[in-house]
């Protein structure tokens, strides 16, 4: 295979040199069940959220077997959906998804800088029927620029360790402002939703935890005399296919990236109306039901629900994004683990929900549109910033790797 260079043009003292003669890969593995009942005093376990957040390590595993990485190692994601991605290692043991990658030749902090520069085409051609994974002797075939002089590596990976640190701290306060953003609207939908937009009307209890007091003329009814089952069923399954997820409420499948497996024949998929209720049975507990915009059809294992009329399509799916009403739903769904919970008519049927009067329902409504039409510019805003500072990062680390960046300019 002939070597994939990333650079048209280097400066005249550097060469290029391929992967397998700068650096080694060493793939981890998967502990034991019986390395898995450790002392937590043993080495953690590298995994992927282990590794990009703050938090502690979930599993620990004894070093005796595993390959083990330090402070600062490079690691790359071999298999999975970010497969081709380089991370700086934690001091503990390689997982079985990912590789250690040992400098042969180049100075560590340097490699580092390289292997980002190079993780774009390096992703691009990971390949895999089902789950992607690196190709192997792609990687090894990779032409990196290499600079023949070592202080002049150690000068680029210190610019850059300089550099890239203050752009993450600008995306990273971006990145803060929307979530703050979106709190702020989940707080506010929630506070609508089950209080209503005087702040000063008169409230009584409503005998439910998770509502609280609500106000004095609002009623409390059982979700079964305000919903019924939707079950009719698509005869050859050619409507089109809906998704539900918490984050997005009921959407096209097709505007979507889902990589989840999709069956070829839909006949007896469930038909979903505008103004239905969807609730993906499995992820409820997480908050994946909302109100359908558009006729289709979904997996038979969701549940459709339409309403008698007491509750307008558009309140509901409001309440569906209410952080308490996404908790009860949790109290509701029935499981062994959590994670397997599920939340069946049965037990829907048994919730009490709120039920303002329709000219109430309708004003929470255009409260909340009205809101987000304001929240909405900042948001894009940030956004686009966001996506700016990541282009600027991408092509400052190629541009420093490749020599297009005097040594002068980064000492300054």
């Amino acid at each position: 295979m002939n070597p994939i260079s990333i650079a048209s043009s280097l400066p005249s003292h550097w060469r290029e040199v391929r992967f397998r003669y700068i650096a080694a890969t060493s793939k981890g593995r998967l502990p034991t069940k019986e390395e898995e009942d450790v002392a937590v005093d043993a080495l953690p376990y590298l995994s992927m959220e282990y590794l990009r957040g703050d938090t502690e390590a979930s599993q620990y595993v004894p070093a005796q077997g595993m390959l083990t990485a330090e402070n600062n190692d490079v690691l790359l994601l071999w298999d999975g959906s970010n497969a081709g991605e380089f991370l700086k290692a934690k001091r503990g043991a390689v997982s079985s998804t990912t590789a250690l990658v040992t400098p042969l030749q180049f100075d560590r902090q340097f490699l580092f800088w390289i292997c980002k520069a190079v993780e774009p085409v390096l992703k691009t051609f990971t390949n895999g029927m089902g789950i992607p994974h690196v190709d192997g002797e792609f990687l090894k075939n990779l032409a990196l620029p290499c600079p023949t002089n070592p202080d002049e590596q150690s000068r680029i990976a210190i610019y850059l360790d300089r550099e890239i640190a203050r752009i993450d701290g600008l995306i990273a306060e971006k990145e803060l402002m929307l979530a703050l953003l979106e709190e702020k609207r989940a707080a506010l939908i929630s506070r609508f939703v089950t209080r209503g937009l005087d702040q000063n009307v008169p409230l009584k209890p409503s005998c439910q935890e998770w509502l609280g007091e609500i106000p004095a003329h609002w009623r409390v009814e059982r979700a079964k005399n305000l919903f019924m089952v939707r079950d009719e069923r698509s005869d050859d399954g050619s409507e089109e296919l809906l998704t539900v997820s918490h984050i997005t409420g009921v959407t096209s499948r097709s505007e979507k990236d889902v990589y989840m497996f999709e069956a070829d024949d839909k006949a007896g998929y469930k038909r979903c109306m505008p103004g239905d209720l969807a609730i993906n049975t499995l992820w409820a507990w997480m908050g994946a039901m909302g109100i359908s915009p558009l006729a289709g059809i979904v997996s038979p294992d969701y549940h459709v629900y339409t309403s008698k009329g007491e509750l307008l399509p558009e309140y509901v799916d409001l309440l569906c994004r209410s952080l308490p009403f996404v908790a009860e739903v949790s109290r509701w769904s029935k499981g062994v683990w959590s994670s397997r919970l599920r939340l069946y008519p049965e037990n829907f049927f048994e919730m009490r929900l709120p039920v303002p009067p329709h000219d109430e329902q309708a004003a929470i409504v255009r409260a909340v549109k009205v809101d987000q039409r304001k929240a909405n510019a900042l948001r894009e805003s940030l956004q686009l910033s966001i996506t700016l500072a990541n282009e600027r990062r991408a092509a400052l680390i190629t541009a420093a790797v490749i020599g297009q960046i005097p040594l002068q300019e980064m000492t300054e």
